[in-house]
């Protein structure tokens, strides 16, 4: 036979809500951590993936458009050096 003991619902109730404050201040505590990495990081001059990735293509146009021109340079040179 069960029988209703006051103490223990009431305690039940308390641990209940401790532990429902306890998961909402941890919560709370991890998005302020993540705020406060978020600012400190974005302060350090870092960029953003997309933001290399599009200085890095405009790197390889530029060595390919230097080799090119390289070519085209070292084949007018060999014209005149026939001419002469």
């Amino acid at each position: 036979m069960q029988t209703e003991n006051r103490l223990f619902n009431d305690l039940a109730k308390v641990m209940n809500g401790a532990m429902g404050t306890l998961a909402g201040m941890g919560r709370e505590a991890e998005a302020g951590a993540r705020a406060r990495a978020r600012d400190w990081i974005g302060g350090l001059d870092f960029v953003s993936r997309d933001e290399f990735e599009a200085t890095k293509a405009m790197a390889v146009a530029a060595r390919d458009e230097a080799d090119a021109l390289r070519a085209r340079v070292e084949a007018l040179e060999a014209k005149l050096a026939e001419r002469a």
